[in-house]
């Protein structure tokens, strides 16, 4: 990890990648949360149009982590097109910025000799090693409509920009938390519990993630669980 000149949560993800074959999709992700908040715009006059654009990156309510990923995918397909950037409200700089990211964050991996495996199919992969870098930003659905982080708890929000703001998926796993008046987690992703015992096993133990007061089924090792 010290081969990475990022947070460590990143480069734990890059590093996470190869384990799931999706070394490729997970290059895209971390470049593209890497910019921050400022790959979508919306025109005020064209508020509805920009919005149209920017749910058809997250169709099958498939969360924010890979909805960037579809961006810059889309992006890449039209020959990284300035005309493809205004026609889906995406700033053109930013993504600019990302794909230089990219390209960096494949050198390393490449120097570090992780195999630079694709599968753009595995939405799962690619959210298992968001959560392996990321295991500590995990929260639960209250049933309230707020989350609670599983961790020493604390009361967290979905950002209303998330595309997951209106699903209100029971597991999550976030990017980063923003303060306005409220504590929100901002990109985010569905995750499923079990994951977090497989992934981090020094972290999280089968209490951690019991459900509505049922513990997982017995023998549910990695095996099981990579189903």
């Amino acid at each position: 990890m010290a081969e990475f000149p990022l947070d460590p949560q990143l480069a734990k993800t890059l590093l996470a990648s190869e384990s799931y074959s999706v070394a490729e999709q997970v290059a895209t992700v971390c470049a593209m949360v890497s910019i921050g908040a400022s790959v979508f715009y919306r025109p005020k006059d064209k508020k509805v149009f920009a919005d149209n654009a920017h749910k058809n990156f997250s169709r099958g309510n498939v969360g924010d982590h890979l909805a960037l990923m579809a961006c810059y995918d889309g992006w890449a397909e039209s020959n990284f097109s300035t005309q493809w950037c205004y026609e889906n409200y995406v700033q053109v700089r930013s993504m600019k910025r990302a794909r230089d990211i990219r390209d960096q964050l494949v050198g390393l991996m490449e120097r570090v000799e992780i195999e630079m495996t694709s599968n753009a199919q595995d939405h799962d992969g690619v959210k298992k090693a968001v959560a392996a870098g990321y295991f500590y930003n995990c929260a639960r659905l209250q049933r309230d409509g707020s989350y609670r982080t599983v961790k020493h708890p604390q009361t967290v929000h979905l950002h209303p920009s998330s595309s997951l703001a209106e699903v209100l998926p029971r597991w999550v796993v976030y990017h980063e938390l923003v303060l306005t008046t409220k504590e929100y987690m901002r990109t985010i992703s569905e995750i499923k519990p079990e994951w977090l015992v497989e992934i981090a096993p020094h972290f999280y133990s089968k209490q951690d993630v019991l459900e509505d007061g049922r513990k997982l089924p017995k023998g549910k090792g990695k095996a099981a669980m990579d189903g």
